[in-house]
């Protein structure tokens, strides 16, 4: 039995394939010429193929590989109206959910970590998280002042718990 689906549903996804390709190949050229430049350890007589930038420069090759090919056959696609239809699903909550996540990610990795203690950057984290989703980023908001109390709880507990987890009984030395 054939499902029927909405030609605007066709023309969103062969777009967002095109969106998706590019940074697919953007993100496998870099890997693959990061890789290229890592030392090769020849001083230390290592063999060509235990080099450590062989298996990411495979990856990198692979994933610039399947980006083409997506991109090329989303290019063939028609799909009218297709960039139209997509921009407005980027003004949806849910993309701006998953634009918060990665936004409070990326900070998180590139600025808090290393800049920070790693508990504290985990703290702090855990408790933006929270609040952002609880307060700003919900159908139903609840008070400021219940979410960052509760939220400093859980960043209290969550940060301190991963730090001394890791740090302490698994004897992983943290950023």
């Amino acid at each position: 039995m054939e499902s029927q689906t909405d030609p605007d549903d066709h023309a969103i996804r062969a777009r967002a394939d095109l969106l998706t390709a590019v940074v697919l190949v953007g993100l496998g050229l870099a890997v693959t010429y990061l890789s290229w430049t890592m030392p090769r350890l020849e001083a230390r007589q290592i063999h060509p193929a235990t080099i450590p930038g062989l298996v990411p420069i495979m990856l990198g090759v692979m994933l610039t590989l399947c980006g083409t090919l997506l991109g090329l056959r989303s290019w063939r696609l028609e799909a009218p109206g297709g960039w139209r239809s997509l921009a407005v699903l980027f003004t949806t909550q849910q993309v701006r959910r998953v634009l918060a996540v990665l936004a409070l990610a990326l900070v998180y990795t590139l600025v808090l970590v290393g800049w920070l203690p790693f508990w504290a950057a985990s703290m702090i984290f855990i408790f933006s998280f929270i609040v952002l989703f609880e307060v700003c980023l919900t159908d139903t908001p609840i008070p400021l002042w219940r979410s960052a109390l509760w939220a400093l709880a859980i960043a209290i507990v969550g940060g301190g718990g991963i730090y001394l987890a890791f740090a302490r009984i698994f004897l992983v030395r943290l950023p």
